[in-house]
């Protein structure tokens, strides 16, 4: 029977991860459903996550160490020879048995302030997990829309070099025609072939880096590889040229915005606090205890010999008690001194880290925005290099077959539109990886 459900189980899972991988490779996926499964899938948000948990535990302990505490204690002893009775508190030699019963409450009513600057500072170390989850979050989909722009230039690029390849093997073709009947010196002939077998390497390439990049992605979304992976493609409209804004506006935002700034912010509120509260251990602290405590021994008796009952023994021995304790530190072999001093050296770096973090996203926006702005100037330039190379190549073709030029002229002219194809294909995509990243430093939407 369990070898059956073993059967059943393993059938089941075969179902489903089966189900789940044609979800994923069943139609072509939107970034956001590439971004959302890596989200879902990667181990190192998902250790993050474990991270941001537990400083949300290490907040509520803080919290709770401010309210006061409450312990009972129950004892019973089986006693064998010379003890203390209980009932009269002295020594009896023989057997007895004896219990105790108490409650015990008590609160730190002063430390220094050293309870509420940990519960802040551990607040501030919360607040700062979560903007580093966010980070997390925000690095691994700046890698999945690169790996997903891959994808798209690749696939562009692999159409680009099968079109060429056909063209190229329909002159072969051609010109074998033409050989045949002699029309053709027959080294024409061969260049083409030549030409064509540059073109079938050249589609060998672009399908290898289709291969690498659907890899990419498939490991950013920690998901089965799969060769029959596809992203929907962009739209016209995705590609806006006239980005109006400045590297200072986009700064400005971001540094509002930006998860990585704003952890980097808090762990310095977090390392403030915890200076505070280091502070602390070098006031005072003042407690308040209360307690309830009764005793029973098996040997008790009255004044009459007879002995008192278990019910009347714990009505009749409690006692309550209320007190207050101040404790202070004189001397502690300069460990609270040197944990504040430890906790100045926390400061300076939280501080230098946040300072660095700035000034990284200060540089980082000026170079998306000069590359974002070359690549907008490329993308143009090749857009009029295209259509004159295409011009170009349609002059060289018809002169060719006119007999008015060599091969030579004609392979020229078409190996400069190829290769002015393949760069525009390569530069539109460059730039909206640009522009998508200094969308990402102002929180735009980027699907």
């Amino acid at each position: 029977m369990i070898r059956k459900l073993f059967i059943l189980g393993s059938i089941a899972m075969m179902m489903y991860m089966d189900g789940r991988a044609q979800s994923i490779t069943g139609r072509p996926l939107s970034l956001q459903e590439c971004v959302q499964t890596a989200f879902a899938n990667n181990l190192d948000v998902k250790q993050s996550d474990l991270d941001m948990q537990r400083a949300a535990v290490s907040w509520r302990q803080s919290k709770a160490n401010m309210l006061p505490n409450l312990n009972g204690q129950i004892d019973h002893t089986l006693n064998q020879g010379r003890s203390i009775d209980l009932s009269t508190n002295s020594y009896v030699n023989q057997q007895q048995t004896s219990g105790s019963y108490s409650l015990s409450s008590g609160v730190t009513l002063f430390n220094g302030l050293r309870l509420l600057n940990t519960l802040k500072s551990s607040q501030y170390a919360y607040e700062a997990s979560k903007m580093e989850l966010q980070q997390q979050k925000d690095q691994l989909m700046l890698d999945v829309i690169l790996a997903y722009l891959q994808i798209l230039t690749s696939t562009d690029l692999l159409k680009q070099a099968q079109t060429q390849a056909d063209v190229t093997r329909k002159q072969v073709e051609r010109l074998e025609t033409m050989n045949e009947e002699g029309a053709i010196k027959p080294s024409d002939l061969t260049d083409m072939r030549g030409q064509l077998a540059d073109n079938k390497l050249s589609v060998i390439n672009n399908q290898n880096n289709l291969e690498a990049a659907r890899l990419s992605l498939s490991q950013l979304m920690n998901v089965p590889y799969n060769k029959d992976l596809q992203v929907e493609s962009l739209r016209a409209d995705q590609l806006e040229l006239n980005y109006a804004t400045t590297p200072d506006s986009i700064y400005q935002i971001a540094q509002q915005q930006l998860a990585i700034i704003k952890a980097a912010d808090l762990r310095t509120k977090s390392a403030e606090k915890a200076v505070q509260a280091a502070r602390g251990n070098l006031f005072p602290s003042l407690d308040l205890g209360a307690g309830f405590y009764t005793p029973y021994s098996s040997t008790a008796r009255d004044s009459a010999a007879q002995k008192i009952e278990y019910y009347d023994q714990l009505s009749n021995n409690y006692r309550t008690y209320v007190g207050l304790g101040i404790s202070i530190p004189i001397f502690n072999n300069f460990r609270f001194r040197n944990q504040i001093a430890l906790a100045k050296i926390d400061l300076k770096s939280a501080a230098y880290t946040a300072k660095t973090r700035q000034i990284q996203l200060k540089q980082a926006i000026e170079r998306d925005f000069v590359n974002m702005t070359a690549a907008k100037n490329k993308y143009q330039a090749l857009v009029d290099q295209v259509t004159a190379y295409a011009e170009s190549s349609r002059a060289a073709e018809a002169r060719y077959y006119a007999g008015a030029s060599t091969v030579v002229d004609f392979l020229i002219a078409k190996n400069n539109l190829d290769r002015a194809n393949v760069n525009l294909i390569i530069a539109r995509y460059d730039y909206v990886l640009r522009t998508k990243i200094l969308d990402y430093y102002q929180g735009k939407p980027l699907w």
